[in-house]
């Protein structure tokens, strides 16, 4: 059986790290190039370099763990080659999320703010209670990372929350309330509120909240390792190896939708 060729771009990262160190274990895949700001650095005799044709051109999937403004070079590249992308990057503007729907007209990208299993069935179940949940309860999302997580709402708190707004029919925007990053904070009435914490070496803690005067509803995941999202976005890059355009993410993977 012929290998799927992976680049991983943001090599020298935390999930570019662990990416090569997962693929070395699955029999479908095979390390072909890396990509990062620092060059030259050499892992398993492939040596980094810059985001450019060349890197490119020979790969079947790309892997990115790395910032918004570098997956949009990425994307760049990869619609003049006809390549397969996984973003695993998050922080995207509103703008930034158009375009890469733009691109996916051309090419297949897969992208989600959370490549665990967990997270996905969680955002499925989280849909299906939001349509179901009386009025009267309030809703909190909880979000808990490491301190040098930059962005935040992180994505997977974005993820949970569109499931909730898509359960009551809102949009995201119309219903997003505050934002409370490391100190505490009250449920608003028809919003939604995020509760952030970006302290110690936390790999990723999130739940949703349904609370009213009488009782309290939590749904809750716990990431122990980030091994769970690299397992996650190769067998990502492996299901969208066989797509040639189009936008997708865990919920199609899974069948979910």
């Amino acid at each position: 059986m012929k290998k799927i060729n992976i680049t991983i771009t943001g090599a020298l990262g935390r999930m570019g790290k662990i990416l090569i160190k997962r693929i070395s274990t699955n029999k479908k895949l095979k390390l072909f190039s890396l990509t990062d700001l620092k060059l030259g650095k050499v892992i398993n005799g492939i040596k980094t370099q810059k985001n450019n044709l060349e890197a490119f051109k020979k790969t079947d999937v790309i892997i990115d763990f790395s910032r918004p403004k570098a997956s949009l070079e990425i994307l760049n590249y990869a619609k003049k080659l006809k390549k397969r992308v996984v973003i695993g990057t998050t922080g995207f503007t509103k703008k930034q999320n158009n375009l890469i729907k733009n691109y996916s007209k051309e090419i297949a990208i897969f992208k989600s703010g959370n490549m665990s299993l967990g997270i996905n069935l969680l955002e499925y179940i989280v849909n299906i209670l939001s349509k179901k949940i009386p009025s009267d309860y309030h809703i909190g999302i909880n979000d808990n990372h490491h301190r040098k997580k930059i962005d935040y709402p992180s994505g997977t708190a974005l993820m949970l929350a569109n499931a909730v707004s898509k359960g009551k029919k809102k949009n995201l925007e119309s219903i997003k309330g505050k934002t409370f990053l490391n100190k505490k904070g009250n449920l608003q009435k028809d919003k939604i509120n995020f509760f952030i914490t970006r302290k110690g070496n936390t790999i990723g803690k999130h739940s949703v909240l349904f609370n009213n005067k009488i009782e309290n509803i939590e749904l809750k995941h716990t990431a122990f390792s980030r091994e769970l999202f690299a397992d996650g976005a190769l067998n990502a890059a492996i299901w969208v190896s066989k797509k040639n355009k189009g936008l997708f993410n865990m919920q199609d993977m899974f069948n979910l939708k």
